[in-house]
């Protein structure tokens, strides 16, 4: 194994495991519960193997989903995300997404801040889209997206720097 691989897999666990036993008990004013988790999707690495990540990107939100007992909802918001993440990476780097030159956890740009920022809003919007599941409530989901997301990405930017590798 090398340590790419290693080091998505104990990036998985570590993620999965914050989720449920710190981030699901967090609910701020009844509806704001940040959703740090995705980092698992947007931190994965450019030039590695799609079809990796969509199974990954699918076990981790049917695990969530497994204990927060909604449905299925995070694992389609999961999925739809990892689908579109080349999308995103495009829009937001352009030409050094050509050239895989990327690196999520490295100093904050604005290039890194947008591509984190509009995964987040892309989640969050169709999970509470599915969760609401009603046209009549869309300012809700809006509502509870930006908040929500808003809290995710401060939860998130903060782990990616707690977590930063050591440059050598």
């Amino acid at each position: 194994m090398n340590n790419a691989l290693i080091l998505n897999i104990v990036r998985f666990i570590f993620l999965l495991a914050a989720q449920i036993v710190i981030f699901n008990n967090i609910d701020l004013f009844g509806y704001i519960n940040p959703y740090p988790y995705i980092l698992f999707i947007l931190l994965y690495p450019v030039n590695s193997n799609r079809a990796g990540l969509l199974v990954a990107s699918f076990l981790l939100g049917l695990t969530v989903d497994m204990f927060t007992n909604s449905g299925g909802i995070h694992a389609a918001s999961c999925l739809i995300l990892a689908y579109l993440r080349p999308t995103y990476f495009k829009f937001a780097f352009g030409l050094s997404y050509e050239y895989q030159t990327i690196k999520i956890n490295d100093r904050l740009s604005p290039e890194r801040f947008t591509f984190i920022f509009i995964s987040i809003l892309t989640h969050h919007f169709i999970l509470f889209m599915l969760e609401y599941f009603k046209f009549t409530f869309i300012l809700e989901a809006l509502l509870r997206t930006i908040a929500t997301a808003i809290f995710t990405l401060i939860i998130s930017i903060i782990i990616i720097y707690l977590f930063k590798p050591n440059k050598r």
